[in-house]
């Protein structure tokens, strides 16, 4: 959260954070890697607030400040529900990080429960050796510890551009899936322990963004999203212009009437994207903007993620 001052990172905090703490049945991570260092007590003492009176925890990691390590776990000693320690893999694998990660846990102690997030970030067809570094990976950190739980994250949505959307659409590989499928089919004994986690239908890049509530302009263009079983969808929309509930409408029509096209029943997202599609072009009730736009991507990337989990 960059740029804002000590005394209001609690106001800012609970506006992200209060909806989320609410509905965290099950518990969860509670990270904020981009806050500056200046910042560290005070977004610190702001988190721990939810991982007190919540079931979320802190989060921590061998690349952070020591001032950040000890504020997570001087948290997770109070709170007494765990400690995620999050690996960050943006390439090959250096050994050096095990070392680290060690040594982060000697510090911790072994009173403090700990979970495992293995984070690839942006995993894309550039990367195609990400399943064996994620393996190299989990080979050096597994045995560290005896871990409550781990998880491979990573992310494979690309930072979308108005070159990518020339011709109206774009299509490219799940390769986050890729990777994870590789992962678990190596043959690890730890691979049926192994949790999912993904970024959703934006780039990790996104994260370090600092929200901008309120800005005006922006391009003229959008995009919607759409998941497939080994592919990702993207067609593009405008923010404005006179076209724009014709164009919005048909961009919702090429994915609805996609062969991949899971049905309006599917989940909220799909009902959002069959709504657009069959809207009338008299009226811009239901074309949505930005803020829609991505709603309706994640609600059914994350809808189908889960099921194809489930389904094994």
């Amino acid at each position: 959260m960059p740029g804002a001052a000590p005394q209001t990172l609690g106001t800012v905090v609970a506006k992200y954070v209060d909806r989320v703490s609410a509905v965290s049945r099950h518990g969860g991570w509670l990270d904020a890697p981009f806050g500056e260092a200046a910042q560290t007590v005070a977004l610190a003492e702001a988190l721990a607030l939810y991982c007190e009176l919540g079931r979320l925890r802190p989060v921590t990691g061998p690349e952070r400040t020591g001032a950040q390590q000890a504020a997570a776990v001087e948290t997770a000693r109070r709170c007494l529900r765990g400690l995620g320690v999050r690996v960050r893999v943006t390439g090959e694998w250096d050994g050096h990080l095990g070392e680290n990660v060690r040594d982060l846990l000697a510090r911790t102690g072994p009173e403090v429960p700990v979970d495992l997030l293995l984070d690839m970030g942006a995993v894309l067809d550039d990367r195609p050796d990400a399943g064996k570094e994620a393996l190299r990976a989990l080979d050096v950190l597994l045995p560290l510890t005896v871990w409550r739980s781990a998880a491979l994250l990573g992310g494979a949505f690309p930072r979308v551009t108005a070159d990518m959307l020339e011709e109206g659409g774009w299509e490219g590989a799940r390769a986050e899936w890729r990777m994870w499928h590789e992962v678990r089919a190596a043959g690890r004994a730890y691979a049926p322990l192994l949790g999912y986690g993904d970024y959703g239908v934006q780039p990790p890049g996104a994260l370090a963004q600092a929200p901008a509530p309120g800005r005006t302009g922006g391009p003229p263009w959008g995009v919607l999203r759409y998941t497939t079983d080994s592919s990702y969808l993207l067609v593009k929309t405008l923010t404005r212009g006179a076209d724009r509930i014709a164009v919005n409408r048909s961009a919702a029509r090429r994915i609805v009437e996609s062969p991949e096209f899971r049905g309006a029943g599917a989940g909220q997202g799909e009902e959002w994207l069959s709504d657009c599609a069959n809207g009338p072009l008299s009226t811009s009730e239901g074309v949505g903007g930005p803020t829609e736009w991505l709603r309706a991507g994640n609600l059914q990337h994350m809808t189908y993620v889960v099921g194809s989990l489930s389904g094994g």
